[in-house]
């Protein structure tokens, strides 16, 4: 019959304590909730940065190419956050029509949500969402150069030229100039469809560059395509005759006033709305409605809250549209301007082209009150 050996016992009891001891002491360091904090934190705090300076802007991304047409999103920002997001421009005709009506209020509601252009793609709408997402960025980077209304007249400036139509489409330019000098230049429209295509894939970089490389619309013309080069030079200075005039027109302020603030004695506040615009009037394009018969889009100039002028800078064209836009569109020029607003009747015979008139003015007053 062995002995017992109390010693051996308290040994081997006071090694497993030890043991255990120190296995707690190695899982504690996991278990810390103040450890668990620090690693999920970034990501609670991470959020979209704010964006402009703080005011109310109104801001209209770069016109983005897509397979299947143009994108042009514009977004409202107020107080550092997207408030407001909306697709000027999106594919239209046959089944786009239907795809972009499913996809852009999503994108619209997430890049309200986001406050950023890190949004996901809509299912179904690869390259809306990836032609979205590229304008929606382009507002955001002009809200954050204080390219939005109120900024001063010593940033940048980016210019958006007439719309002129060639005998192959439409050819408008937007430039940016800063120190009196173009620093950059493109065209948000250009010819497209068959052989315009290849045209203006090939003639358009050339412009651009020329236009940078001149400082002015004295560009020479890229063989082969004539028509092109003429409507690029005819928007490219109505672009430069815009921008001279807002430099002029910020000169002109007493007291050495920040650009865009009112002329009016008394008045210093940036950014007014179309009720308190500037003497010489604020000029305001709005919205490019697609229509059964082609596109409208109306600029109008607003001065002491009333429409002194308007225009349709696009109209559809081509055939029997030609001459129902030439007998309908000075009537509804006339009517704008006599009832200042939106609310004027249609024109006999030009139905489609008077609605999309009707909504591309109501849209211009909507961003000159804005």
């Amino acid at each position: 019959m062995k002995k017992s050996h109390p010693i051996r016992r308290v040994l081997l009891a006071s090694a497993a304590t030890v043991s255990g001891i120190v296995l707690l002491l190695t899982l504690k360091p996991s278990s810390d909730p103040t450890a668990a904090g620090e690693s999920v934190a970034p990501q609670g705090s991470a959020g979209a940065q704010a964006i402009g300076n703080g005011q109310t802007q109104t801001l209209t991304g770069d016109v983005e190419q897509t397979e299947y047409g143009p994108v042009q999103v514009r977004i409202t920002v107020s107080g550092g956050k997207i408030t407001k997001a909306d697709a000027v421009q999106k594919p239209e005709g046959g089944r786009s029509t239907q795809i972009s009506g499913d996809s852009v209020p999503k994108l619209n509601e997430a890049a309200v949500a986001a406050g950023s252009a890190e949004i996901d793609a809509v299912s179904g709408a690869t390259y809306t969402s990836a032609g979205y997402k590229k304008s929606l960025q382009s507002a955001i980077d002009k809200a954050g150069s204080g390219g939005g209304q109120g900024s001063g007249s010593a940033q940048a400036q980016t210019v958006t030229g007439d719309v002129e139509q060639t005998e192959y489409g439409p050819v408008q330019v937007r430039i940016t100039v800063n120190g009196g000098k173009i620093t950059k230049a493109e065209a948000v429209q250009k010819p497209e469809g068959g052989r315009s295509t290849q045209i203006s894939g090939n003639s358009v970089p050339k412009l651009n560059q020329a236009a940078v490389t001149a400082g002015s619309a004295d560009i020479d013309a890229v063989s082969g395509a004539t028509y092109t080069s003429a409507g690029y030079k005819k928007s490219l200075q109505s672009a430069l005759d815009k921008a001279k005039s807002a430099q002029g027109s910020g000169a002109q302020e007493s007291g050495g006033q920040e650009a865009g603030a009112g002329q009016e004695s008394g008045s210093a506040e940036a950014g007014a709305g179309a009720g308190s615009a500037q003497a010489e009037g604020e000029t305001v394009q709005g919205e490019v409605v697609k229509t059964e018969y082609g596109p409208v889009q109306v600029r109008v100039t607003v001065s002491d809250g009333k429409i002194t002028k308007a225009e349709a800078v696009q109209m559809p064209q081509g055939g029997r549209s030609t001459q129902v836009s030439g007998n309908a569109i000075p009537k509804l020029n006339q009517e704008a301007v006599a009832a200042g607003s939106a609310d004027i009747d249609a024109v006999s015979g030009a139905t489609y082209t008077s609605a999309g008139y009707k909504k591309s003015l109501q849209s211009a007053l909507d961003n000159a009150d804005g």
